[in-house]
């Protein structure tokens, strides 16, 4: 099997997080979600777990992750005496500005010998895999993990259970502009060495 190396190349050094104030009002296909999602169970897991569990939100679900959230937040956020109103604001407005919004999660099976990194990791390939589809597509994508991700009390929401993790959220939409962002990084030769002998 053999594929472009000179697309390969050009797809994965373009491939961006682009954030939903980016996003145009126009929704993105189902049928390309669709295809992100089943590229995204193609990643790789060790012992064939296949950890990673997602959750489409779009429509009127935006608003029902909207609510969730910020609320929640506001839960927790006033027990502990540092609720933030702008911060409350801010998870209540931010989903409606992508067309679908997936929750990422991470599924341990019980008895099941991998360690819990190798499931994080194997879920972020995952990930990884929806972001190049994306790219291909040219449609945004950003993964964020803050506001509620963390928390314990989020868990069930997403269908999720206590030794099971939620890693973020997938925010997807199309772009405003046809300019692609461009990107950075510094060279690899700073970040790698080689044992010859």
């Amino acid at each position: 099997m053999k594929f472009s190396i000179e697309e390969t190349n050009k797809l994965l050094r373009n491939r961006r997080s682009i954030y939903p104030a980016m996003y145009s009002e126009v929704p993105v296909d189902d049928a390309i979600i669709k295809e992100m999602l089943e590229n995204a169970n193609w990643a790789p897991t060790h012992k064939l777990t296949e950890p990673w569990r997602f959750v489409v939100f779009k429509g009127e679900g935006l608003k029902k992750l909207a609510t969730f959230q910020s609320e929640l937040y506001k839960e927790l956020a006033t027990k502990a005496s540092n609720f933030d109103a702008s911060k409350f604001e801010k998870l209540a407005t931010k989903p409606l500005l992508a067309s679908h919004i997936i929750a990422i999660g991470m599924k341990r099976e019980p008895n099941v010998l991998v360690p819990e990194i190798e499931e994080i990791s194997a879920v972020a390939c995952a990930v990884q895999n929806m972001y190049l589809t994306a790219t291909a597509h040219g449609i945004g994508c950003y993964w964020g993990s803050g506001g509620i991700t963390y928390k314990e009390e989020a868990k069930s929401f997403f269908g999720l259970g206590a030794e099971d993790k939620l890693l973020g959220f997938l925010y997807v939409g199309n772009l405003k502009t046809d300019k692609w962002p461009a990107g950075k990084r510094g060279p690899i030769e700073e970040k790698v060495s080689w044992v010859e002998s």
